[in-house]
């Protein structure tokens, strides 16, 4: 597998575990279904972005995949946050 994948996995990994707290602890779902459509929902959603995010900033090549993948992350966690609110 190669790196640029291996990180676009693991940077949607993250912020998926980063934000998803919000979702599991402050919210109740009267249906189990739904909460749990809204969890997968959200990871796939989130793994969409990290994918497409990390391309672009390769395709630039402006920084290293290290760099692009704390940019990356710092990305995806602060537009879940915003959604949030």
């Amino acid at each position: 597998m190669r790196d640029l994948t291996k990180a676009q996995i693991t940077i949607g990994l993250l912020a998926y575990f980063a934000t998803i707290w919000d979702l599991i602890l402050n919210r109740e779902y009267s249906n189990l279904i739904n909460a749990v459509g809204v969890i997968i929902l959200q990871l796939v959603v989130i793994l969409i972005l990290s994918y497409v995010i990390l391309a672009l900033l390769e395709w630039v090549k402006i920084f290293d995949l290290k760099t692009n993948s704390i940019l990356t992350l710092l990305v995806l966690v602060t537009v879940r946050i915003l959604s949030s609110l």
